[in-house]
Parts: structure tokens; sequence; C-alpha cells
């Protein structure tokens, strides 16, 4: 299991990515064409094949152990009026969770994914980063730390979602901070504000932004100053699953959100990703395009706690199905490709 103890540890981490088999995914990608099939006519479902074995090292990848973290957390910044809802929502959704009567459990449960739920100090939310960093180091750390430690050997495949009152707001500051632009780029309504809690919430992406902007321009340092625990925490576990080669399903503004300060350091930080939907959330369209990802479904959905991207794993199961379970053409005894 891989590890953030020291700010030393994760900047390493980062700067050390390892890459896809490619014999594997050339191996994957000639049995595609060798398919009882036209070459390309099962279209993206394909390429998800291809990927998985280029992540998993072998021609013929599997969906064994496969799991969903959703983290959650809690922000200081809320006394500001960003959300339709309180903060107290949010240990009332993770007690959902842990009921097993929340869309992530049913979605999860269809899916064939074990659920994790990691509340992260939900009676400490962090700062008000428009007034001082959200974390202090020690709280970053354990943060990335908590992601990391969903990342388990033979782990095939994660999905990761988040559950945090007023989230979107840090995540438009992480977005804006990464990829530029102005703060009312990536605002959006998140729980459902009206337009005037769209406007404290530029109003407060702005002046968190302006508040940090010489600082250090690092992803931890981003994450520590506009992020939240359950923020961190995904890129955590995004770059622990990276070490171990696992590939991740991401799902929606936030969970991208998550990774845009170190996919603006290190693009390749979402080779091992895909993008489970494209979210309602308006930044969501424009942060998937910075990240070079392009979403599996778009359903209108805009609820979190990995929601889209549980649905997008029936999409990879699929996906594996054909590729595993079809016959070649010398299997079927078809002469000559179609």
């Amino acid at each position: 299991m891989s590890g953030f103890a020291t700010r030393a540890a994760f900047d390493a981490a980062l700067a050390d990515l390892p890459m896809a088999d490619g014999v594997a995914r050339d191996a994957a990608r000639a049995r595609q064409n060798d398919l009882t099939k036209p070459p390309g006519s099962l279209g993206r479902l394909e390429d998800i094949a291809v990927f998985l074995a280029g992540w998993q090292g072998t021609a013929r990848p599997a969906l064994g152990q496969r799991r969903a973290a959703i983290f959650a957390g809690n922000h200081g910044f809320v006394v500001h009026g960003v959300s339709a809802f309180p903060a107290s929502v949010t240990q009332a959704m993770v007690a959902n969770f842990s009921a097993g009567g929340a869309a992530i459990n049913a979605l999860a449960d269809s899916s064939g994914l074990d659920l994790r739920v990691v509340a992260l100090d939900l009676d400490r939310p962090t700062a008000d980063f428009t007034t001082s960093p959200a974390m202090d180091e020690a709280e970053c750390l354990a943060a990335l730390d908590a992601g990391a430690s969903v990342v388990e050997p033979g782990l095939d495949l994660l999905v990761v979602g988040e559950m945090g009152i007023g989230n979107t707001t840090a995540a438009a500051a992480l977005c804006a901070r990464a990829f530029g632009g102005a703060a009312g780029d990536w605002v959006g309504p998140g729980t459902g504000v009206d337009s005037d809690g769209i406007a404290r919430k530029v109003a407060v992406v702005e002046q968190a932004l302006a508040l940090h902007g010489n600082a250090p321009s690092t992803p931890f340092e981003a994450l520590r100053r506009l992020g939240g625990r359950e923020i961190a925490a995904i890129a955590g576990a995004v770059l622990a699953a990276r070490q171990q080669r696992v590939p991740v399903v991401l799902d929606g503004f936030i969970t991208c959100a998550a990774i845009a300060p170190l996919a603006a350091a290190v693009p390749a930080i979402t080779d091992h990703c895909l993008a489970g939907h494209c979210s309602a959330e308006p930044g969501h369209i424009r942060l998937l395009g910075h990240l070079g990802l392009d979403p599996l479904l778009s359903l209108g959905m805009r609820l979190g706690e990995g929601s889209g991207a549980a649905v997008a794993v029936s999409v990879i199961r699929a996906a594996l199905a054909a590729h595993n379970g079809m016959a070649t053409f010398a299997e079927a005894g078809v002469a000559g490709a179609l």
C-alpha cells in the first residue's frame, strides 16, 4: 500500500509515474482486430479493453476486485452561503451511505463494486480559504494518505467519488488556479443555488485566488490552500493507484478538479484515468478538455458520490465481456476478416 507521509514522498511519486505496458496493449489491439467483427466496429468498447490491458499488463484484462471509494469532508468557507444546504448534510449523507440508502449504494451494487466510505474529520471543517490556507501541511498529508490507503494490492479498478457540502466552490478555485480563466468560468450551481448564490460563489473563489495568488505554484500547495480533505484524499488515491498501475474511473467535476493541480504540472497523471461521465455542472466539460479526457457517458447527472462513474463501470464490464468472450475468426471457423 502506497502512502504519502511527507510532502517529498508526494512530490517524488508525481515525478516518477509508471507507464502502461505497451506490449500488452498491442496484444490486446491485435486480439480486437482478430475477433469476429469488422475492426473498430465496437468503437470505444474496443479502446476501453485495450486501455485496461495496458494497465493490467495482460492482453486479456479482467475486473476481479473493483472498488468505489467515496471521500467526505467539510469546508470552512460554507459560512459565506455558497451552498443550498448546510454543512451538517455531509454527515447525514455519510450516515445514509453507511445505512445503504444512497444512490451510490444502489449503483455500486449494480456494478459489482466494493464500496468504501472514508469520512475525514467531518466535525472539524477545513479553514476558510478566503482568509487562510484550507489545511496546514500535516492535515493535507493526512488527507492524501487517507486516499492512498484505499488502494490495496490486487485491485483491478478504482472508482473515486466525494461528498462535501460546498465542494464545487473549492473545485472551481482549484481549476482556475490550475488552468486559468476567471472565477465565473468555473463556478456553477452545484447543489442548486440561485443566481445570488452563484454570485456569492464567484466572490468567494475570487477572494481565495487573490489571497493565495503569490503562493508556490505546486500541486501540493494548491491542494493544501484551496482544496479540502476529501479533495486531497481523491488526489492521493489517484496517485497511489498510478503507483500500482490500477486504472481509475473519475466521477464528476469535483473528482476531476482534485487532480487538476497534478495534471497542470504533470499532464501524464491522467493516462491511467477514464472519465466516467460528463456532469451537468458547467465547468466539468471545460475541465475534461484540459485533462484530455473524453467521458464515457453524458446523462445529465450532477449528484456526485461517484454515481456517474459507477454507472460507467457497467460499460467497462461490457467492453471486457466482448473482448474476452467473443471468438476469433479462427475459433469460429470464419474464413477471412470481415
